[in-house]
């Protein structure tokens, strides 16, 4: 059977198109790009699951298969289960209070903020300022702020009539909620932004249409601002429950997962594994199991949300 092919005429010459060839030289202009995923992404994860069957120590240049060995240490040693436990129970802890943080003061200043002006246009540029700061440097200037004996917060609150000291990353309950602070505020700029670009692109006729009709203001943010904001919505949430849970820097400059492993979040949990317990093997079995987890809980929010979720904006 003869291959099909495709004929063009250019400058009254008849030129015959071969689909076959423009596939492959499709593929060629693609393989670069999946060489540099396969080496930055592919390979580091394969070869994280083959260390999980080793002994490899950091000090050694040697390692041998165990097979299953670290697996059973996992789920079957009471300190690895007690740490791997309290590892993801503050990390959910912070990963649920930081999304609300983030969207929820997120869209109110958004709101706040919804207007097209050069006042209006420097606040937004004050907010979302501390997104250019990195992390480490941001976790430095908050651990002195909150130093229990010199720190700005405890000065200010002295001033108030607090004369007591509060111990603000000493308190395991504190120096979450100091974290979360920190993490708030560096973040709560880009989730204003990204709502309030998606704010201006919904159209005022939804709103005009929904006055005459003598809808209140709180009735068309619940019925009309909020289904249309739904796709925005899931984005930021997405992106922020996986940037939530793999926080990092902000532990370990401000508490280094204390005090008594307080906050002591799961890739910290990791580190510590790794770097101060040199068991490299047994910081790959919770780093395989922490990734299988983040990519089910991620597949089932996009699956869930999905359906709820409104693009008519």
């Amino acid at each position: 059977m003869a291959k099909k092919t495709r004929s063009v005429e250019v400058n009254g010459r008849q030129i015959r198109l071969r689909p076959e060839r423009y596939s492959w030289s499709d593929f060629f202009m693609a393989l670069p790009a999946v060489l540099l995923l396969v080496l930055t992404t592919y390979y580091p994860i394969a070869k994280l699951i083959n260390i999980s069957f080793t002994d490899w120590r950091l000090t050694s240049r040697t390692y041998e298969y165990v097979g299953l060995k670290n697996w059973i240490w996992l789920f079957t040693s009471k300190t690895s289960t007690k740490y791997l436990l309290n590892s993801i129970k503050v990390t959910l802890i912070y990963t649920f209070f930081n999304i609300a943080i983030d969207l929820g003061l997120g869209l109110v200043l958004a709101h706040l903020f919804n207007r097209l002006t050069k006042p209006y246009g420097a606040m937004r540029a004050l907010i979302f300022m501390p997104r250019y700061i990195a992390m480490s440097t941001c976790g430095i200037i908050f651990l002195w702020m909150f130093n229990t004996d010199y720190g700005v917060i405890n000065r200010m609150l002295e001033w108030a009539g607090v004369q007591n000291h509060i111990n603000w990353l000493g308190d395991g309950k504190l120096a979450l909620t100091s974290i979360l602070i920190l993490t708030g505020w560096h973040g709560v700029g880009y989730s204003m932004m990204i709502y309030l670009s998606a704010l201006l692109g919904i159209s005022r006729d939804y709103y005009e249409a929904s006055s005459l009709d003598g809808a209140t203001p709180l009735q068309q943010f619940r019925y009309i601002t909020l289904p249309l904001l739904s796709p925005t919505s899931l984005f930021l949430f997405i992106t922020t429950f996986i940037s939530s849970m793999k926080v990092y820097q902000s532990v370990d400059v401000m508490t280094g997962g204390g005090p008594r492993q307080q906050t002591e979040v799961m890739v910290y949990y990791i580190y510590r594994l790794a770097f101060d317990d040199n068991r490299i093997d047994r910081a790959s079995v919770v780093a395989l199991l922490f990734f299988v987890v983040l990519l089910i809980v991620t597949a089932s929010t996009m699956r869930i949300t999905n359906k709820n979720v409104h693009y008519e904006a």
